[in-house]
């Protein structure tokens, strides 16, 4: 585990992380990842890998789009979180969860249709978050998108205050990095193209859709 990291999470954090991330964000959270995963468009017969898929919270709400037909497939190493998700998609013979890094390769070649990564890819160094687009670009189909919904590119210099002094107290080192880069550039080096956004609260939060060329 990296120390510098906050989105690898585990102990107490882990066992209890949606009660308080509900509490964190006043209840707020349900709604806005709801909007969110409608924005992904899920169609029934989509595969689609869910990278850092925690207690299984986001993949319940692409299962209502996909299943019985669909398939889903999280990666994730907490073990509080991989024994949540295991427990609360029990009921979708359709669903898996793979504990392993996703820096590391994830196994699979031109197999998904889309690929969902969610306020995990600024808690890594750089290297490794190359590491994880590449192995997103690798694992999807030709056409397949990938969304990332993370911090919106703003430098620490032009957040508002009342912004700045919460991101500096809470975020890992990481995060300082990622907000400072350009995500369609390095997505584009890589082989992603035609680029869509929307964007949260203010514009903080922002959800990128690159499809594989």
């Amino acid at each position: 585990m990296d120390p510098k990291s906050k989105v690898e999470i585990r102990g107490f954090t882990a066992r209890h992380y949606d009660t308080l991330l509900n509490t964190a964000t006043l209840g707020i959270y349900t709604s806005f990842i709801q909007k969110v995963i409608s924005l992904i468009k899920i169609e029934p017969g989509n595969k689609i890998v869910d990278l850092g898929a925690g207690t299984g919270r986001n993949a319940l709400l692409m299962m209502k789009h996909l299943f019985p037909e669909g398939e889903l497939v999280g990666f994730d190493i907490s073990k509080e979180m991989i024994d949540q998700f295991n427990k609360n998609c029990s009921s979708f013979p359709n669903v898996r969860l793979i504990q392993r890094r996703i820096e590391q390769d994830l196994g699979y070649r031109n197999y998904f249709d889309k690929a969902f990564i969610s306020f995990v890819l600024h808690g890594f160094p750089q290297k490794k978050r190359q590491n994880i687009i590449g192995n997103v670009f690798k694992a999807l189909k030709n056409d397949g998108e990938f969304f990332i919904l993370d911090y919106n590119e703003l430098p620490l210099k032009e957040m508002p205050f009342y912004l700045k002094i919460p991101f500096t107290l809470i975020e890992c080192p990481y995060a300082f990095d990622f907000i400072e880069r350009d995500w369609k550039g390095i997505l584009s080096g890589i082989g992603f193209s035609n680029f869509e956004e929307h964007f949260f609260f203010k514009k903080i939060i922002r959800l990128l859709k690159a499809k594989k060329s």
